[in-house]
C-alpha cells in the first residue's frame, strides 16, 4: 500500500493575484501567506485563534487564519491587511487608525483592521451582537448602528497588548459615522 500524498496544490487569490502553492496538508491559511507567499501583515500571535493577531478576510468574512487549513480553502478569496491600501492611498481605516493613534507597538494592528472591515460588513448585513438591543435586531437584514458599545463587542476578539481599545473604537466610529 502506498503512503498517502501529503501535499495538495492549492489555489488562493490572495489581495486580487490569484496563487498556485504546493502546501503540506497541515499548512495554514497565516503559514501560507507568511511563508510561501511572504506576506508578513498577518501575526502569528497565540496560534490559538485567542488573540486576533492572524484576522484575515476569506471571502469576504474575517476569521482567524491560524486555524484554518489551507487546503480547506482551495480556491478562497484572501484579503490581508496590505490588501486594503489602494497604491498609496491609505484605506480609510488605515487613515483613522493613524489619526487617532489607534496602535502602540503594532503588533495586532493588522488583525484590529481586518477584523474592523469584516466587523462593519456584518454590522452593514444586519447581522446583531450580544449587545445588539432586541427592537433593532428585530429589524434584521437593516444595519446596525455601530455604537461604541457595539464596537467594543464586536472586535473582542482582538486582543491589544498596549491597551489601545480607546483609540482603536474612536478610529472605527470615525469611519463608520
Amino acid at each position: 500500500m502506498e503512503p498517502p500524498e501529503t501535499t495538495s496544490t492549492v489555489t488562493l487569490r490572495v489581495n486580487g493575484v490569484q496563487h498556485s502553492l504546493d502546501l503540506d496538508h497541515r499548512t495554514t491559511v497565516l503559514d501560507a501567506l507568511r511563508e510561501h507567499l511572504g506576506l508578513t501583515g498577518a501575526k502569528k500571535g497565540c496560534d490559538h485563534a485567542q488573540c486576533g493577531a492572524c484576522t484575515v478576510l476569506v471571502d469576504g468574512r474575517r476569521t482567524n487564519s491560524c486555524l484554518l487549513l489551507a487546503v480547506a480553502h482551495d480556491g478562497a478569496e484572501v484579503t490581508t491587511v496590505e490588501g486594503l491600501a489602494e497604491g498609496d492611498a491609505l484605506h480609510p481605516l488605515q487613515a483613522a487608525f493613524l489619526e487617532r493613534d489607534g496602535f502602540q507597538c503594532g503588533y495586532c494592528t493588522p488583525g484590529q483592521l481586518c477584523s474592523a472591515l469584516g466587523m462593519i460588513a456584518e454590522a452593514g448585513a444586519g447581522a446583531p451582537s450580544l449587545v445588539t438591543p432586541p427592537a433593532e435586531a428585530a429589524l434584521s437584514p437593516a444595519p446596525v448602528p455601530l455604537s461604541p458599545e457595539e464596537i467594543r463587542e464586536r472586535m473582542s476578539g482582538n486582543l491589544c497588548r498596549c491597551g489601545a481599545y480607546g483609540n482603536i473604537v474612536a478610529a472605527i466610529e470615525d469611519v463608520t459615522r
